[in-house]
């Protein structure tokens, strides 16, 4: 399940989070409850999906330098062993799904598909990052139709899409870690298939990410704070891919984690950027309450010399 590396959790939970928080309310707090259900479900199903992946890759593993020491691969554990572990997380994460109405149901069993075919794309096609960053990211249309009991598809594509080119990016850092033992095996990534134009790659998809939240945060009608968390996000990407070192794999590792803090200032964008709505929108309807001739009164009372009790 990578207990000792919950960045994979984190990542998973983050689109999620994004969804259920833009489908509050104006100037409320995203549900709690739909939030701690999301990150119970984006922990089993990251470890279930891990599991897959060391059952899959068991023949891979044992020839690359940073897996060969993974349960299935150094005997601790049985091929049986983990179709039974397995079985336990699913259980538990169908367990979680249950607690989400009907739309949504049929929603979240539809992603499985792509969680287990996702370990296969690496022998099949140079962009198994697109499938992972499609599965990571269902999140993006599964918290929006938990809390409102359907999609809305202009602001959760968008969303969704912003997400994928996110997924790429991070991904491709981390699977420039094993470039060397890939090409090798036969391994297929974005990484070997970008090489030396990595940076160039990953700052379009950058680009198409900040465009899709931009275009998901106009139909949302989103405030300032949301849009001043793009800024940063923006300025967090720009570093990290200026100062990435593709071919030292301690500052890969190093910046695939920095994501986690992406997904973190997003999610505090789009609260504060609900919250504010919901002032602005108040404040608007007091001033449109009170109309013109009382906010006359009031700015006739607040100048000196003025009588203040003289009707209006």
């Amino acid at each position: 399940m990578r207990l000792d590396r919950p960045i994979g959790s984190w990542l998973l939970f983050w689109p999620c989070g994004w969804s259920i928080a833009l489908s509050a309310p104006a100037g409320c707090w995203p549900d709690p409850v739909m939030l701690a259900l999301f990150g119970t479900g984006a922990f089993i199903m990251r470890g279930a999906g891990c599991t897959i992946n060391d059952m899959w890759d068991r023949d891979i593993d044992a020839k690359v330098a940073r897996t060969k020491s993974r349960p299935l691969v150094a005997g601790e554990l049985t091929q049986l062993d983990a179709w039974m572990f397995l079985g336990g997380q699913l259980a538990v994460g169908l367990l979680v799904l249950l607690e989400l109405n009907w739309y949504s149901i049929v929603i979240g069993a539809s992603s499985l598909g792509l969680v287990i075919v996702y370990p296969l794309m690496k022998r099949i096609t140079h962009w198994p990052q697109l499938v992972l960053g499609m599965t990571f990211n269902w999140g993006a249309l599964l918290g929006w139709s938990a809390t409102t009991g359907s999609v809305q598809w202009s602001a959760c594509l968008p969303l969704y899409l912003a997400g994928v080119c996110w997924t790429i990016v991070y991904d491709t850092i981390y699977a420039h870690q094993d470039k060397v033992d890939d090409v090798l095996l036969g391994i297929k990534s974005t990484a070997i298939r970008f090489g030396d134009n990595t940076k160039l790659w990953l700052t379009g998809f950058s680009t198409a990410m900040l465009g899709g939240l931009v275009t998901s945060g106009i139909v949302c009608d989103q405030t300032w704070p949301y849009y001043s968390a793009l800024g940063i996000i923006s300025a967090h990407l720009a570093h990290q891919i200026y100062s990435l070192n593709i071919h030292n794999p301690t500052d890969c590792a190093n910046k695939f984690i920095s994501n986690h803090q992406v997904g973190l200032i997003l999610f505090l964008g789009i609260v504060l950027g609900t919250l504010y709505k919901g002032y602005s929108n108040k404040t608007a309807s007091s001033i449109a309450t009170t109309g013109p001739t009382s906010a006359l009164l009031m700015s006739n009372q607040s100048k000196p010399g003025v009588n203040r009790n003289v009707a209006v």
